[in-house]
């Protein structure tokens, strides 16, 4: 039931918590001799100020009745008694309680009046120097802008981070520069939602073919198709798309689009004789990463090292017998600048990355490992014995002085190694494989491990798959499945869908199964009882920890949203010792299995004596602890143990199951997937060998054989828009094209 809208007034008596990066804010309200608790993002409120809310009440367990205020409106305090609460309350930095009774006493209510417009006569207060009075001037200026920003920004329901955002990018200017071109909002490092700016636009009579909304609305598109994974989009589509969405003409489109390419607003790139358009990041991440490749290459010995005898050490050592492809791997890593491993599971990759890693520090080099997710770097740690980071812990998250994402290491202080592998390089992403290289010193080796038949990051870019079809640098493809492996029908049915044949369905006594299931409900049934009962009983595999249901989709009775409420109630149902919280979307409980589903480079995790920042998409974990009296939850994500607020756990989901490109970089002991019905656009080979791969000992299927063979029938991989190809091989034209002539169109 939608919530009825009310509307209070008041006064601050008391702001009891402030988060500053998001500005949500619990305040005790003075309406009117009745005492309010209000809670909401309303910025930086303090004791003393007027506020016009509106919002609805809600109940909390702990607290009782709140107002949760969705619009506020401030003003000033009016008198002597809240002027002076307000400056004592720390409104105005330098300015403590005994300086501002002492403002207060000599301007009385004209005070913040004065403060704003003749900040000089600040000088008239005992104790108050010159430098004193330019300090508190320029503080007070960035309070009245601040203050400007959200309010201006409140009455179009904009929550208050954003306009601190704002802010923080723009300074002093923020508001003229916004008032005059709201789509400023949608750009980068505060990331206002286009429809959101164009709303605010039409307020102030924009037109529809303003060049400022047409740019706003193209960077919109292909922000959104970013997030689909693709860095650009062909010319011709993004025309068609934006006159469509922006209800604009040919000629409309093409005198905004030049402009933004001559103020670098847009990079375009031109291959097979089709123009294709990059956001700058986009197109200077694959520029960079070709660029930097091909330097590499270009370090690479002229002739292969001969380490024969090195490899032999290791066999003796190992008591073990290479194979050639292996031999060739290890030959390749020790003498090329740059290589990649590639190939399907039991092929034998882990043995020779462990032999590469060993070689290497025979020879006195310095070995660093990284993978893209914390499960990803745990399980390489663990396949290898030595010690994987994450790339972002590698390269160490900072933030710049505009709240802008950067690595402490890059160019200019770059990563002390001499070689740097990289594992499950089918995870990662342009943004991240470019900041990546821009850390590595050039005469570093880099090796790069993963499986180009699996899905592609879920970041944008298809960067694994570009840079083996390029053919610049040396691609080692294992192909031989070893002894022990042809014994696991999970490893022989991987190989037989990749190689579009049919998985065999009929055993029973190995560690590949298949359920026939026609009906929905019944599918469901058989899974809560595989993972409830069935499989911790013969296998002694844990429910949270050793098995894990994958979906090929969000939606639907199988989809991972329905199926994590039912998996809740059967395997940690509601009890009274358990807490709970809410989420638009689930109900936490004490005990329940989560998974990060945006990146968070802030939060503070603690494993041990180690402190750390930063959660990321796909880490999955448990809550340990729901504290309600101070609205927050304790979260345990591999032994990495934080503390998120209540509102932070909007970012996570229930994790009894998971959509299949969700599980990519993880091994679980045992998969259970449904397979029926759902999106024909999910339903294909590289999907199902992706989801077959994440399990290490047990592999149910569960649905209908033919839908199983029609995505081993079905060989479209997931089709994204990139130039590093490309660029790599040297074809196409830059951004130096010139721009497209609108009088050559009509």
């Amino acid at each position: 039931m939608e919530q009825k809208t009310l509307h209070i007034e008041g006064t601050v008596e008391n702001v009891l918590f402030k988060n500053d990066s998001n500005g949500y804010i619990v305040l005790e309200l003075d309406a009117g001799g009745e005492l309010i608790t209000v809670v909401g993002e309303l910025g930086d409120v303090e004791d003393g100020e007027g506020l016009i809310l509106e919002g609805y009440y809600i109940t909390h367990q702990k607290f009782g009745t709140q107002f949760h205020a969705e619009y506020c409106e401030r003003k000033l305090p009016d008198n002597v008694i809240n002027i002076e609460k307000y400056l004592s309350a720390g409104a105005i930095h330098g300015i403590g309680p005994s300086l501002a009774k002492r403002i207060v006493d000599v301007f009385g209510d004209k005070t913040l009046e004065i403060m704003e417009h003749q900040p000089i006569k600040l000088s008239q207060v005992k104790g108050i120097s010159e430098k004193k009075c330019e300090e508190i001037a320029a503080e007070t200026k960035k309070l009245f802008s601040l203050r400007c920003i959200m309010s201006y920004l409140s009455q179009y329901g904009v929550k208050s981070r954003f306009a601190m955002l704002a802010y923080r990018k723009f300074g002093d200017g923020a508001f003229d520069m916004i008032k005059s071109n709201p789509y400023l909002l949608c750009g980068d490092s505060i990331e206002l939602d286009f429809p959101k700016a164009d709303s605010i636009a039409r307020e102030h009579q924009i037109e529809n073919n303003s060049p400022k909304r047409i740019i706003a609305g193209i960077q919109y598109l292909l922000s959104i198709n970013a997030s689909g994974g693709h860095t650009c989009l062909p010319l011709d589509k993004l025309e068609e798309k934006s006159k469509a969405i922006l209800g604009i003409t040919e000629k409309d489109f093409y005198s905004a689009f030049n402009d933004a390419l001559d103020d670098n607003e847009l990079c375009q790139f031109i291959k097979n004789e089709r123009e294709y358009i990059f956001l700058p990041d986009y197109f200077y991440a694959e520029n960079f990463i070709a660029d930097r490749i091909k330097v590499l290459h270009d370090f690479t010995s002229p002739h292969d090292y001969d380490c024969n005898a090195l490899i032999d050490d290791e066999e003796t050592k190992n008591g073990i017998k290479y194979e050639t492809l292996q031999r060739d791997a290890i030959t390749s890593a020790v003498s090329k600048g740059l290589m990649i491993l590639t190939g399907g599971p039991g092929t034998g990759k882990t043995t020779t990355l462990n032999a590469i890693i060993s070689i290497f520090e025979k020879k006195g080099f310095n070995v660093l490992l990284a993978a893209p997710t914390g499960r990803a770097a745990k399980r390489m740690s663990d396949l290898t014995g030595y010690e994987a980071k994450t790339i972002h812990r590698l390269l160490e998250v900072e933030f710049d002085n505009s709240g802008r994402l950067k690595f402490k290491h890059n160019e200019s202080n770059p990563l002390k190694c001499d070689v740097i592998v990289v594992d499950e390089m089918s995870m990662v992403d342009v943004l991240l494989f470019e900041s990546l290289l821009r850390a590595v010193r050039i005469g570093c080796k880099i090796i790069l491990v993963g499986d180009s038949d699996q899905l592609p990051s879920v970041g944008a870019g298809n960067l694994l798959k570009d840079i083996i079809d390029s053919g610049l640098i040396p691609v080692i493809e294992l192909k031989e499945i070893f002894r022990q492996a042809k014994k696991s029908c999970i490893v022989t049915n991987a190989h037989k869908i990749v190689a579009g044949e049919y998985p065999d369905l009929s055993q029973k006594s190995n560690d590949f199964f298949f359920f026939k299931r026609n009906d929905y409900n019944d599918a469901v049934r058989l899974i809560v009882d595989l993972a409830k009962t069935r499989l911790p009983k013969a296998y002694k595999y844990s429910s949270f920890d050793d098995i894990q249901i994958l979906t090929p989709s969000r939606k639907g009775t199988l989809g991972s949203v329905e199926l994590n409420k039912v998996l809740q109630n059967e395997i940690n149902p509601p009890s009274p010792m358990k807490p709970e919280t809410k989420s638009p979307l689930f109900t936490f409980r004490l005990g329940d299995k989560i998974m990060q589903t945006k990146n968070n480079y802030d939060i503070v995790w603690h494993k041990g004596d180690e402190q750390g920042t930063g959660i990321f998409n796909g880490d999955i974990g448990r809550i340990t602890a729901i504290n309600k009296s101070a609205s927050e939850v304790c979260l345990d994500f591999d032994g990495r143990n934080t503390v998120y607020s209540f509102e932070l756990m909007a970012q996570v989901e229930l994790a009894y199951a998971i959509t299949v490109h969700k599980s990519q970089g993880c091994e679980f002991e045992a998969v259970i997937m449904p397979i029926m019905g759902g999106f024909e656009k999910l339903y294909y080979r590289n999907l199902l060998y992706t989801a077959v791969t994440r399990a290490k000992k047990l592999l149910i299927l569960i649905g209908s054989q033919e839908k199983i063979y029609s995505m081993v029938d079905n060989n479209r991989r997931t089709r994204r828009y990139t130039c590093l190809r490309q660029m790599l091989q040297g074809d196409g034209a830059d951004n130096t094209v010139q721009n497209f002539n609108t009088q050559n169109i009509f």
